[in-house]
């Protein structure tokens, strides 16, 4: 009994091509008489003006690709120039009474963020009558004390929010813990705080999209790591 002929199918043809890369060698005059199809339009084209239009493609994306990289890294360069100025404002302070109002306004002008507010609590007797050292509920230090990174997102009527100026422009919010011996933030996905909660940094926009839950926090946790630092001299 004849068994029957299987039939070829396409990935029989592609498994061959693929298997056999010498296969246009020894019939090169295929690659200028195969004509397929261009996605861009209706006309039928060479294989190798399409192996072209491919490389083009890839091409381009490649350069849209570096070009993503130059503009992120020049966006890095900028947000590190501004961190850096922000805590040399904070170094040549010489009275640790002064540090909580430049930290809110030199945050406020280097960053461009249009309302910034900071309270602090631990601090020695002498600073407790401050402005930064009032109005903290226990509610604010507990929330404040369960951050494991900073929050960016919504206004969702947090109490701290009522520290700013304008507490109803307040659209979009990041709410920074303040920590005391803290080590740095390398993940944000440890849900463990590190260090004593001594603060709580609020910066608002009325910008529902300028503090996002998407957004990359390294330079929302490096300035809180600095301030943090600083903000020891007060107890």
């Amino acid at each position: 009994m004849n068994n029957p002929i299987t039939p070829i199918t396409e990935d029989d043809i592609a498994n061959f091509l693929v298997n056999t890369p010498d296969f246009f060698d020894r019939h090169a005059q295929l690659l200028a008489t195969v004509r397929i199809v261009n996605p861009h339009g209706q006309r039928a084209v060479s294989l190798q003006e399409r192996q072209a239009d491919m490389l083009r493609e890839k091409i381009r994306a490649l350069e849209q690709r570096m070009m993503e990289m130059i503009r992120n890294g020049s966006d890095n360069a900028v947000l590190a120039d501004r961190l850096h100025r922000w805590a040399q404002s904070l170094l040549i302070l010489q009275q640790p009474a002064d540090l909580p109002v430049a930290i809110v306004t030199e945050i406020q002008h280097h960053f461009m963020v249009p309302q910034v507010a900071l309270r602090v609590w631990r601090v020695a007797d002498k600073f407790q009558k401050k402005a930064f050292a009032q109005n903290i509920s226990e509610d604010v230090k507990s929330f404040s004390a369960g951050l494991a990174a900073p929050y960016c997102g919504a206004n969702n009527e947090f109490e701290a929010v009522q520290w700013l100026a304008h507490p109803h422009e307040a659209k979009s919010v990041a709410l920074l813990p303040l920590r005391n011996n803290a080590t740095p933030w390398t993940d944000a996905a440890d849900s463990t705080p590190s260090g004593d909660c001594i603060g709580l940094l609020v910066l608002a926009s009325p910008d529902p999209q300028r503090f996002h839950p998407s957004m990359g926090t390294d330079v929302l946790s490096r300035i809180a790591e600095l301030a943090a630092a600083a903000l020891t001299r007060l107890q």
